[in-house]
Order: structure tokens, then C-alpha cells, then sequence
């Protein structure tokens, strides 16, 4: 294998759904400036989630209507002008 390919921030990252408050724990290079204290005791990086298996449609067969960014109002107060006469 060749020397110095991998990256030195290989560690311990929380990955949180801010959906639906799940979380899990894995190995990444995720560049992040928050912690959280798991269950452990420890505090670990956190990389804030949209969407995950948790709560993604696919995985869970039900189908959810998540609106974080106010996306929906957005949209309508973008194109009110438009409404039809």
C-alpha cells in the first residue's frame, strides 16, 4: 500500500437525524465544529442530518412531509405574484 494516502482526521463521528432525533456512531472524516456527549460518556463530533434511514421513505414505507428549511413557504411567497386570475 502506498504511505500518506489516507486522511489523518479519521475518527469517531455522531451522525444525528434532526428529524426524528435518532443518532448513530461510526468511523469518518466529516469536517465538523460541534460535539455532542454520547451514551458512552465521551463527547464526540456531530454532523447534523436532514434526512436518514430513520426517516427517509424508502426505508420506512411511510411517506412524511419534513419541511426544516421552510421550503414550502419559500416557494409560495416566491411566486405569489403568479396566481392565476
Amino acid at each position: 500500500m502506498k504511505n500518506d494516502i489516507h486522511p489523518d482526521n479519521y475518527r469517531m463521528v455522531v451522525f444525528k437525524d434532526m428529524s426524528n432525533d435518532y443518532a448513530f456512531i461510526t468511523r469518518s472524516t466529516a469536517e465538523t465544529t460541534e460535539t455532542i456527549e454520547w451514551e458512552d460518556g465521551n463527547e464526540y463530533p456531530v454532523v447534523k442530518l436532514e434526512i436518514s434511514h430513520k426517516s427517509h421513505p424508502f426505508y420506512t414505507g411511510k411517506l412524511q412531509l419534513i419541511d426544516t428549511a421552510g421550503r414550502i413557504d419559500k416557494f409560495n411567497s416566491r411566486y405569489k405574484s403568479f396566481k392565476k386570475k
